[in-house]
């Protein structure tokens, strides 16, 4: 267990973060290229929905990805709140707005789908709406910790919000069985055969490997400036300066 929290210190955690970036960086890179090549020149087109269905190849993605950074965002906002690591802290902050984008990106994406599908670029439906309150609960993590001049209690009122909102994904999650939604339901599920091609099926999973690695390679990058700047008073920040990170 010590060996474990070995790495919730800022010093040690900062120079792992530096030395993982490069890696996700070219394996975002390496996934993407693989996965746009197959999504948009090799998987083959929509019986019903034609062409206009490749959006989903990155909609899909980021709508995965909105979640997964929102439970690790909670989930390390947890750990800071249990433990009182300002390592936990620092990593559900970087967190906070990569997961936004992701949700951003969800909802712009699926607007472009759903005008041509449903003849509407909005309505309330369970899982858009659910989807964007996920959004404004990533917002307003954001603008609580920044509205807080004390970080410590930002950390802590931050962190509690993340909590209180993670109910909120296996709502989006589920919405599509709980209610009667204009949205789809899934097409990739572990308990039966995939509801699509497979070339579409490994093209999608290759860009959501591609948005995977770039959430992780951001957020290790933002968390690095998080420590710096909140660390800087520190002998070791000082040094930094004068040896290679």
């Amino acid at each position: 267990m010590l060996n474990v929290f070995r790495f919730s210190s800022a010093v040690k955690f900062y120079s792992i973060a530096g030395k993982l970036i490069p890696w996700a960086w070219l394996l975002c890179a390496l996934f993407g290229v693989a996965g746009l090549w197959l999504s948009f020149f090799v998987a083959p087109a929509d019986a019903v929905q034609g062409n206009g269905y490749r959006i989903i190849f990155v909609h899909v993605p980021a709508s995965w990805m909105s979640m997964v950074v929102y439970v690790a965002m909670a989930g390390w906002a947890c750990l800071g709140l249990i433990f009182n690591t300002r390592l936990s802290a620092m990593m559900a902050q970087a967190l906070a707005p990569t997961g936004a984008l992701m949700a951003l990106l969800s909802l712009v994406t699926g607007a472009l789908w759903g005008k041509p599908m449903w003849g509407a670029w909005w309505v309330w439906d369970a899982r858009l709406t659910s989807e964007l309150i996920l959004l404004f609960l990533y917002l307003g993590f954001i603008a609580l910790h920044e509205s807080i001049d004390d970080l410590r209690r930002a950390d802590r009122a931050a962190g509690l919000l993340a909590l209180v909102g993670v109910v909120n994904v296996p709502i989006i999650y589920f919405s599509v069985k709980w209610w009667n939604t204009l949205h789809q339901g899934a097409s990739v599920s572990l308990s039966k055969a995939p509801a699509m091609a497979y070339t579409m099926l490994t093209g999608m999973l290759l860009m959501a490997l591609c948005f995977w690695f770039y959430c992780l390679a951001v957020a290790l990058m933002r968390v690095r400036v998080i420590i710096l700047e909140r660390e800087g008073h520190t002998h070791w920040v000082q040094q930094l300066s004068e040896v290679p990170s």
